[in-house]
């Protein structure tokens, strides 16, 4: 393969060794990709991510503590899922593909809502940086979770305002995580998707 023709290749795929992240402008503008493998380090570029809380039917958020072998977080509590859409697709596409190989969940995009299109963060955490604009989404599942061992270490469901009250303290939980949640708990359509599930 030409060196030309690995610069086109958009892997989707969930490999940790062939996964590429879309490196962005500020704009949110696509300046090319670069392996997920060895894009985060102490000045990781701006890039594409994303976030999604899943539910169930009791209005109960799923949340997960990243696997120790991760190069970000490991060993972190986090929201349901986390991901990085590559080049042309779409980041409910990326959570759709993430939910699947990460807990087992098997939701197509349609069912996956975007409350949060605009997000962006920069975390850091043992010399290691998150920089992206994620946007961040729910939907509600009521899918069997089977986590892969390589990507999550445990999960676990509370009840939203249990979470949100665990937030408001000093908490184990990502940064992005508890930013997250937080504009989530204020956003109107947020609150009517939780009104829905508990009705």
């Amino acid at each position: 393969m030409t060196s030309k023709q690995l610069k086109a290749t958009t892997n989707i795929t969930s490999s940790k060794n062939t996964e590429k992240v879309v490196l962005v402008d500020i704009n949110d503008q696509p300046l090319g990709t670069s392996p997920k493998a060895t894009i985060h380090t102490s000045t990781t570029p701006l890039h594409r991510g994303f976030s999604v809380f899943i539910f169930n039917n009791s209005g109960q958020v799923l949340l997960q503590r990243r696997a120790l072998s991760k190069i970000t977080w490991p060993g972190i509590w986090s929201n349901s899922c986390c991901g990085h859409p590559a080049l042309g697709e779409s980041p409910t596409q990326a959570a759709s593909r993430r939910l699947k190989y990460e807990l087992g969940v098997d939701l197509p995009s349609s069912k996956i809502a975007v409350l949060l299109p605009k997000y962006r963060y920069r975390a850091e955490l043992y010399g290691i940086v998150e920089n992206e604009i994620c946007p961040v989404m729910v939907a509600l599942s009521s899918s069997a979770v089977k986590a892969n061992p390589d990507e999550v270490a445990e999960t676990k469901w509370l009840d939203w305002r249990d979470f949100m009250n665990i937030l408001s303290k000093p908490n184990d939980f990502s940064a992005w995580c508890n930013e997250e949640a937080r504009l989530l708990d204020k956003n109107s359509d947020f609150q009517e998707f939780l009104k829905k599930i508990k009705t």
